[in-house]
């Protein structure tokens, strides 16, 4: 059925995994039993996470009911995510591989650094990858020696393709981008034990399948595949992501498809909506000419391909 137009603020889906932290809930208004939030799901339809419209007519739907046929197949996942501690070194496949190995999609992702403790650091990227090395690295534990590291700061981006081994450090908060998968292929996890008690399992064979040794100057060639402008972070074959700052106002339209708009700082309006740190709104595809108003109010916007 046609649905009636307006910005959508949404509910998240908090997660919590061994390696979250509290920030989500102390700064960024979280609400939710957990502990920890490692993951705060701003945009999903999945269904291990699907967000609930929090305003207007349709308050209290799901996004899945909301969009009706339009549903499957949604094709981005948005979170914001609090690294306390690190994360496990890991690859994601890509479409093809995805599919035939998982029937799932594959995972081309960006990151967005919303915070980082001095002296935090990622892994993105590998030194002087040779397939057998890494294999003999992973199973003698030297496999931290191959990687790159990258010190990183407030407002850096890293965007990730897939086949691009990478890890989230301790102490970074990051706003993620990213296909609508969770296909992950973990290579090293620091001899952690999970819940259970066990260590946390490994992907060896499936991540050698996948890796790519990509160079900085093909990974901005995927990131910017489709232009750039002044306010653009990425601009891929799967998602286009621009950054922000209103002071003032200015107009977003959701011309072609949906566009989700999430607040990493400061307090305005969307549409007449009240946006704040930490909240999202989506603006349904075909929603036009929306006011946005602010002071100091950070945003980055979404939309898939």
């Amino acid at each position: 059925m046609e649905r009636n137009l307006y910005p959508l603020k949404l509910v998240p889906v908090c997660k919590e995994i061994i390696w979250g932290g509290t920030r989500l809930k102390s700064e960024y208004g979280k609400v939710s039993d957990l502990e920890k939030i490692a993951e705060s799901w701003e945009l999903t339809v999945r269904g291990d996470g699907m967000n609930v419209i929090d305003n207007g007519e349709y308050k209290g739907m799901t996004l899945g009911e909301y969009l009706g046929d339009k549903a499957e197949g949604f094709p981005l996942l948005i979170k914001l995510i609090d690294a306390c501690d690190k994360l496990s070194i890991q690859v994601h496949p890509d479409d093809d591989y995805a599919r035939e190995k998982e029937g799932e999609y594959g995972k081309t992702e960006m990151w967005y650094i919303v915070d980082a403790e001095p002296g935090a650091k990622l892994v993105y990227g590998l030194k002087n990858y040779n397939k057998d090395t890494f294999r003999a690295a992973v199973e003698n534990g030297t496999l931290e020696d191959y990687m790159n590291y990258v010190d990183v700061k407030k407002g850096d981006v890293f965007f990730i393709p897939a086949g691009c081994v990478h890890a989230i450090g301790a102490g970074i908060l990051i706003a993620e981008i990213q296909q609508s998968s969770n296909v992950t292929y973990r290579v090293y996890d620091y001899m952690r034990r999970g819940k259970d008690g066990k260590l946390r399992e490994l992907h060896v064979d499936k991540a050698l399948d996948v890796i790519i040794d990509h160079t900085e100057e093909g990974i901005e060639a995927i990131r910017y595949a489709d232009g750039k402008d002044a306010s653009s972070l990425a601009n891929c074959k799967y998602f286009k992501v621009d950054r922000y700052v209103v002071d003032g106002g200015m107009t977003l339209s959701a011309d072609n498809g949906f566009l989700h708009i999430l607040c990493l700082d400061g307090e305005g309006e969307v549409g007449g909506v009240s946006c704040k740190k930490g909240e999202s709104i989506l603006l349904p595809a075909g929603l036009t000419g929306v006011t946005v108003s602010g002071k100091g109010f950070e945003i980055i916007t979404s939309s898939a391909k």
